[in-house]
């Protein structure tokens, strides 16, 4: 029998949890940045599916949190560096809690013997 699929896991730990409804988060704001003309980062777009494979306990979907988090923290550090607009200090912030959510030991862990 298949597994049932899932939009959040409540038997994670607190750390898998919070990056889970942060990238879901990302996600939706980018959303609604595109249907209002803007044209957000469409790494923000692929932090959903991050969260989805998260949520039902997939290796690729971790790995690709981490990856596109940190992609993402990496553009709006230069953006701010190269502009020197304060607003994208939000958005930094944002993607350093949600790498230190992915990278916590607890999440590294539960990840290493849970995942598939």
């Amino acid at each position: 029998m298949a597994e049932p699929r899932r939009w959040f896991d409540p038997s994670q730990p607190q750390t898998l949890q919070g990056a889970v409804m942060l990238c879901y988060a990302t996600a939706a704001i980018s959303l609604l940045f595109i249907l209002f003309g803007a044209y957000p980062l469409v790494i923000s777009l692929g932090l959903g599916v991050a969260g989805y494979g998260v949520a039902n306990e997939r290796r690729w979907g971790y790995w690709l949190g981490v990856v596109l988090a940190g992609i993402s923290a990496l553009v709006f550090l230069l953006v701010l560096f190269d502009t020197g607009f304060g607003g994208i200090i939000l958005n930094l912030a944002f993607m350093a809690v949600l790498i230190a959510l992915f990278l916590h030991p607890q999440s590294r862990e539960y990840e290493r013997i849970w995942f598939k």
